[in-house]
């Protein structure tokens, strides 16, 4: 009876090929792998055709998705390659890991523990917890409560010391030249012991209760697999653990480690992963840096750079850059070259990429970056059989994606939804019913069109998407179904208008019939019960832009135009008031808010409406205790309604701009008149004339005080308008003729001219 433990890198070509050997070599009996046991059952799927990596294990508690663990397996992951040599010859195989029936519960005792001690709430629910399971360096993926001491930083990152010892700067590219880009070497296994034993003897002991269940659990493995007279055993394991399971310590010790470890029940199926979540830049603990590499190492092993440079030059050429036979060979050399002047058997990514970098991209940062995404990362992504057992809301989404050819990549890809198109409709509603479960596969983007009847979307699927995919499944089987009632729960328990309008934007084009009418009446009872007249105002533009959805989508607008009306009626009762006595950040905040509400009115083209509105805007205009720059604003927007024009608008422009020693205010009036657009001083001289009179009678001192209120003025208004407004005063119909009023002499007077050429943003 022999046990051959077998320390591997989770995700190394070289330490995946040399398993392989062994495997073949040895021809064990039983195959014993670092693995969460619930997932034996699942294994017989690795040698489905249609099972391709980059694949994970999910392993979940039913009653809380979102406590999970990932275990991904690329094509040159050693374990992958150990299960699917197992599973080809029939041979048993198995995972010996701590179950992860135990790891969650005791990531759960871990947090309320420090819930404890901080005080504060660091439950796992509403957040996707990557648990990691200290995958060869051994990255803890919760240590909320753990200090970053030199002995944790140490037990973190202790393969680093052997790289620097032997000449290297981090562990990654030592571990890379010693291990994976050795081929045909019987005794790895027993370097990679040794050198694990030398660290664990040297590094201070590491007090942690789930490596030390682990690790007692994987013992516990290998002994049951000894008691069933199995006679060659392969153990397959990351470094660190090697020196654990080769000197055993007595049974009764593991036994009393393993004693009262808490459980929670857990279920595991097989899901699509992506290189790029396999690489450490994704939060990954186990993560390498270069995925895309590692599948080429995998492939070529012995690559001297050409075929690596080929894929380079083929990127480039895709893209348009010039790149010739004659780059590839120099660049080839250069790599070669470096790898020879630092005692390296042979170049390694980093080698390739400075020469990459210095002949290929004419020393361009910027292109390597390309190289980045599209090689040395890559966005490959894996497939798992349709008939794997999946929750039903899982299934009812695959099936639309299907329907609707969308394809989830691990790519961006884009598309232009034309709403009038039935397939695009379908698609649309698709997409904004997984947006209201929570699963962002898609981001909506502005389109450059007019009307409402395009959308353009922007798709990635992540693999984190099937944790939102399981915990949603309880609200239905289908994602109309879970969609629904989903978002029905999330009114009835909303107390607030404005997030129950937001909900029904979302509604509206997911086209969720008993939602929209439980939205709607939801609004009209908080509506009704509301005494918040900005509340009101603050929800009517939106609910105004879901009318606009009624032509395009078929939906009964008019049982919220009935919500509108009330709505704005009692609006304008009460407006007029609330612009009285407000401060100015109050008044800004109403400005933008009578802005929105304005083009809402507009939007509606109900005359009824637009005609209420305009009264309540003439009341407030004309009310002297209306804040100035709420009245200079409505007296604005009467005047676009072309209600103030002419003499009448003059008159009314002077008597407000006439406030006696009161400068700050005729300015704060004249700033709500010119908001958002400055033409009319430019088409109307009466107006400009004004404007000018007025400046030229303030004193040196209000003048001063009053310019950065004019330079907010001003600021927001387009360049051209600024430029127009700037050669106004150069010829002298301006505002600077107040200077000559005032008796400055000529030096002061070309400041002056300065000034205001600086704030209308004209100043060379």
């Amino acid at each position: 009876m022999a046990v051959h433990v077998l320390g591997i890198r989770h995700h190394g070509p070289g330490s995946a090929r040399n398993v392989k050997d062994f495997l073949e070599q040895l021809k064990p009996d039983i195959v014993l792998v670092e693995g969460p046991p619930e997932a034996d059952d699942i294994l017989q799927w690795s040698i489905h055709p249609e099972l391709k990596p980059p694949v994970a294990i999910l392993c979940y508690q039913p009653g809380n998705p979102q406590q999970s663990s990932f275990y991904p397996f690329a094509e040159f992951s050693p374990e992958w390659q150990a299960i699917r040599y197992a599973r080809q010859h029939n041979i048993h195989v198995r995972f010996m890991d701590l179950p992860a029936a135990h790891q969650f519960a005791l990531e759960e005792e871990k947090i309320k523990e420090a819930e404890k001690a901080t005080g504060e709430d660091n439950s796992p629910t509403g957040r996707a917890a990557y648990y990691n399971n200290n995958r060869f360096l051994e990255n803890d993926a919760v240590s909320t409560a753990e200090e970053e001491t030199e002995a944790h930083m140490l037990h973190r990152d202790p393969i680093t010391w052997l790289a620097k010892a032997a000449g290297f700067e981090e562990g990654e590219k030592w571990w890379e030249h010693m291990f994976e880009h050795r081929q045909n070497s019987e005794s790895v296994f027993e370097a990679v012991a040794e050198a694990m034993q030398a660290l664990r003897d040297a590094l201070p002991p590491k007090e942690d209760r789930l490596e030390q269940a682990r690790e007692a659990h994987m013992r516990k493995m290998i002994r049951q697999a000894e008691r069933e007279m199995f006679q060659n055993i392969a153990v397959i394991c990351g470094a660190w653990h090697v020196p654990a399971l080769v000197n055993m310590p007595s049974v009764k010790e593991d036994t009393e480690t393993l004693k009262g470890l808490p459980k929670v029940k857990v279920e595991t199926t097989w899901v699509p992963w992506t290189y790029r979540k396999l690489s450490f830049f994704s939060g990954y603990g186990a993560g390498i840096q270069s995925p895309g590499w590692y599948e080429h190492l995998w492939k070529h092993p012995a690559d001297d750079g050409t075929r690596w440079m080929t894929k380079v030059a083929g990127l480039f050429r895709k893209q348009q850059m010039d790149t010739s036979v004659a780059h590839v060979i120099e660049a080839v050399r250069l790599a070669n070259a470096l790898a020879a002047l630092r005692n390296l058997s042979k170049a390694g990514l980093e080698e390739l990429n400075e020469a990459t970098q210095s002949i290929l991209c004419n020393g361009e940062v910027i292109k390597m970056s390309l190289v980045g995404d599209e090689l040395i990362v890559s966005n490959k992504m894996g497939t798992v059989p349709d008939d794997i057992p999946r929750p039903p809301l899982q299934l009812d989404i695959e099936k639309q994606q299907k329907k609707l050819r969308l394809p989830p990549t691990a790519d961006w890809k884009d598309y232009t939804l034309d709403l009038r198109k039935e397939t695009d409709l379908d698609r649309s509603i698709f997409l904004h019913r997984l947006r209201l479960l929570g699963i962002k596969w898609g981001e909506q983007t502005d389109v450059k069109s007019k009307g409402t009847f395009k959308e353009q979307w922007r798709l990635q699927w992540e693999p984190s998407f099937t944790i939102e995919i399981i915990e949603k499944g309880s609200w239905g089987n289908t994602t109309e179904e879970a969609a629904s009632a989903f978002t029905i729960d999330q009114v009835q328990k909303a107390a607030n208008l404005v997030a129950v309008c937001s909900l029904l934007q979302e509604l509206i084009p997911a086209e969720l019939e008993k939602s929209i009418d439980t939205c709607i009446s939801q609004i009209n009872n908080l509506a009704a019960a509301s005494a918040d007249v900005l509340e009101l105002l603050q929800v009517i533009p939106g609910l105004v832009s879901v009318s606009r959805y009624g032509n395009v989508r078929k939906t009964d607008a008019g049982l919220i135009t009935g919500i509108l009306q009330s709505m704005i009626t009692r609006v304008c009762v009460s407006l007029p008031s609330a612009c009285v006595g407000v401060d100015e950040d109050a008044a800004t905040l109403l400005v933008d808010m009578f802005r929105k509400m304005n083009d809402a009115v507009g939007i509606l083209q109900q005359e009824e409406i637009t005609r209420e509105w305009q009264n309540t805007l003439t009341l407030i205009a004309r009310n002297k205790n209306t804040v100035p720059l709420l009245a200079g604003y409505t007296t604005r927007l009467l005047s676009d309604y072309k209600l103030l024009d002419g003499e009448e608008l003059i008159k009314l422009f002077a008597y407000s701009m006439s406030f006696a020693g009161q400068p700050a205010v005729a300015a704060a009036w004249l700033e709500g008149f010119l908001k958002g657009s400055g033409t009319i001083l430019l088409i109307d001289e009466d107006l400009w004339s004004l404007v000018r009179n007025w400046v030229s009678e303030l004193d040196e001192e209000n003048f001063v005080q009053l310019l950065p209120l004019l330079r907010r003025t001003f600021a927001h208004y387009s360049s051209s308008e600024r430029r127009k407004l700037g050669e106004k005063v150069k010829q002298g119909a301006g505002p600077v003729n107040r200077i000559a009023v005032a008796g400055i002499d000529e030096i002061r007077a070309k400041q002056g001219i300065d000034i205001i050429l600086t704030l209308f943003g004209n100043k060379s």
